[in-house]
């Protein structure tokens, strides 16, 4: 498989420090917008990014909400422990579920200062709840925690709420401010759970929505909970030895049913998280179809599916599948896990434009870009270094039409 022996370094470009936006400008849509359309490149403004989509076609976004997912703790001698929250452990499939648990909730976290937790538990203490820590497993870089609180009452949402912080990206080097909270999140965002933004929606202002739909694109919503394995950087030399993170998806049946009456129309993912749940939304589709008494964990998406697929499942077939396996199963929502990564190679089912931001060098969504765009990635990376653009979460972006 050729896609296992891609080199990490073939997708390396120099980024300096301060071309990296550390804050968002004053207004979301006065930010630059590439545009990349066969081979050709013009810079406009999100404020305009109508002009440049397609009358009536499907423009999907990712609801999905930042949660304050970092917590600071006090051991008995009074050390401090910072946790920050990655992913609930649970056998629910959908993250709302546990965010609306009470009283306690397990959750995989990675741990700052882990070397002074010398006793069972640490401790939280705020005015509106007492909260203790203890450590359950210890893995690979990672720690499953055991929280419990008083009053036991309040959701863990409602904890996180009154005691977390917002977990900006660690590239921006410096702490979260109270800008963040609402800045480092996008308008429409309404299913906690993610533990980073889905940034390329971070753009979008009421006075774009309106443009939208003068032009008949009304938007539409899939929820992929971004967890911290986005700014996980490839270490391995190819991709063959790089363990893809898995985010949870929720995509509701209404919506899937949407997508199938409008299959003739071309789609748009505002963000790769939105993408990757279109895309995995396919795969599904197909594992479905070729086995149709999966049982609804089984649904899950591992990271080289769609290269050892030899099925030749039409879009509107997939989704067929989806739609009949959730009403025989009586859901309204899929719930399930994706690790899909995209690289190039990848062979693209249901996006045809993606609008995204500018991404770190030699990372995994390097790598979807040039899937999605090929080798042009290169030429839009060095138009916009050229061009004063600004990069990462609160920088500029692009909208790229897709070229195979």
């Amino acid at each position: 498989m050729e896609e296992k022996t891609i080199s990490i370094k073939d997708y390396h470009y120099d980024l300096p420090q301060d071309r990296i936006a550390t804050y968002p400008l004053s207004e979301r849509d006065a930010s630059k917008l590439l545009v990349y359309k066969q081979g050709n490149i013009l810079e406009s403004q999100y404020a305009f990014i109508d002009e440049y989509l397609p009358q009536d076609s499907l423009l999907f976004f990712n609801n999905t909400k930042v949660i304050p997912a970092r917590l600071f703790f006090k051991t008995e001698t009074q050390k401090d422990i910072e946790i920050f929250c990655l992913e609930p452990i649970s056998h629910q499939a959908d993250v709302y579920t546990n965010m609306m648990q009470q009283g306690t909730s397990v959750w995989k976290c990675l741990v700052g200062g882990a070397a002074k937790w010398k006793q069972s538990q640490v401790f939280l203490s705020h005015p509106d709840v007492q909260m203790k820590a203890e450590i359950k497993e210890r893995l690979q870089g990672t720690f499953i925690l055991e929280f419990t609180w008083e009053p036991v009452e309040k959701t863990f949402a409602e904890v996180l709420q009154l005691a977390g912080a917002i977990p900006i990206p660690p590239y921006l080097k410096r702490a979260t401010e109270a800008l963040d909270l609402e800045r480092y999140q996008t308008i429409y965002a309404n299913k906690a759970g993610s533990v980073a933004a889905p940034t390329a929606g971070l753009h979008f202002t009421d006075n774009v929505f309106g443009k939208l739909k003068a032009k008949q694109i009304e938007p539409s919503y899939v929820t992929l909970h971004v967890g911290a394995g986005t700014f996980k950087p490839v270490k391995s030399e190819t991709m063959a030895e790089h363990d893809m993170h898995s985010e949870y998806i929720d995509v509701s049946l209404s919506t899937i049913e949407y997508m199938y009456a409008n299959i003739h129309k071309t789609i748009t993912a505002v963000g790769t998280t939105s993408l990757r749940t279109l895309e995995s939304l396919y795969w599904i589709g197909e594992k479905i179809n070729l086995e149709p008494s999966l049982k609804i964990h089984e649904l899950d998406i591992h990271q080289w599916q769609p290269y050892e697929s030899t099925s030749n499942l039409s879009v509107q077939e997939s989704l067929k599948s989806v739609i009949d396996y959730l009403k025989q199963h009586q859901l309204t929502n899929l719930y399930a896990k994706t690790s899909i990564l995209i690289v190039p190679g990848y062979p693209f089912k249901v996006v045809s434009r993606l609008v995204t931001n500018f991404h770190q060098p030699e990372s995994t969504l390097i790598l979807l870009v040039a899937a999605f765009i090929g080798e042009d990635w290169r030429k839009v990376y060095q138009y916009a270094l050229e061009h004063e653009f600004r990069f990462l979460s609160y920088g500029d972006g692009s909208l790229l039409f897709r070229t195979q």
